[in-house]
């Protein structure tokens, strides 16, 4: 009886070990892997319906900030945002191309889907540091060298461009080597390099040549700075100068080892 009842349990394991529960398990595995995938499907068709079928995210609003001489509206003019659209179907790089290629004057713009039913558009607007005078109006020039706006007045606290291209000599030599586009970027650079407190007072970036360009400032002073070049170490030295003969007319920083100031 003994040993019927050890080969009797040595059935049972053998039934409850063998390929029958093997098969069972992988049936049941089976279904929970069909019905997760159906859950997932189904979870999916709901999202897209949702997202471009529904009425519920879709574009009814444009909401537009950073402005300064640019309005609101005719930032949302040009940017043309579908509304009634599906919010995920907007074109966002195609709004923001569009922006820069009909407003010069946006320097960078960042449009932004405002879930659920909105467009965000934050604009960036350029900074003039630079007027170029056109007749009886001006070119606004940022600091990158782009002309980007015409105004009928000159703005306070902006320097004039002067571009002395039309004289003969080394003015007609310099446009014909470097080009006008290379002149102005030059007197971007020196405009930039300028310490807040002379730059303040700077009326006129004079650029005879790319070697020659000079600053008139308020008071009758001008300030003779040559080229482009070592802007940082001529603005400290013309700061030094100004502070060593604050009576001067004239201060000369072109060789900035070797400054000069002169008048009274």
């Amino acid at each position: 009886m003994a040993g019927s009842t050890t080969a009797e349990r040595g059935e049972r394991q053998q039934e409850s070990s063998g390929p029958p529960l093997v098969r069972r398990l992988g049936r049941r595995r089976l279904r929970m892997i069909i019905v997760l995938a159906l859950a997932f499907v189904l979870v999916a068709a709901g999202a897209l319906w949702a997202l471009y079928g529904s009425q519920w995210l879709r574009v009814d609003r444009v909401t537009v900030s950073g402005t300064r001489e640019l309005t609101p509206r005719q930032v949302r003019d040009v940017a043309r945002v579908p509304l009634g659209e599906p919010l995920a179907s907007v074109d966002t790089d195609a709004i923001e191309a569009r922006l820069r290629r009909k407003l010069l004057r946006i320097d960078t713009v960042d449009v932004a889907r405002s879930w659920p039913h909105g467009i965000t558009l934050k604009v960036t607007e350029r900074t003039p540091v630079l007027l170029v005078q056109n007749g009886r109006n001006f070119m606004e020039v940022d600091a990158e060298g782009v002309r980007f706006a015409v105004i009928s007045e000159p703005i306070k606290g902006v320097p004039l461009l002067q571009l002395m291209t039309a004289q003969p000599g080394s003015a007609t030599a310099s446009l014909r080597r470097f080009g006008e586009g290379r002149l102005v970027r030059a007197a971007v650079s020196v405009a930039g390099s300028l310490p807040a407190a002379v730059a303040h007072e700077t009326r006129v970036v004079k650029v005879r040549s790319y070697d020659d360009i000079s600053l008139e400032l308020g008071g009758n002073r001008t300030v003779a700075w040559g080229s482009a070049e070592k802007g940082s170490l001529k603005a400290r030295t013309l700061t030094a100068l100004m502070k060593a003969a604050p009576r001067a007319r004239h201060f000369d920083v072109s060789v900035p080892t070797a400054p000069a100031s002169a008048g009274s």
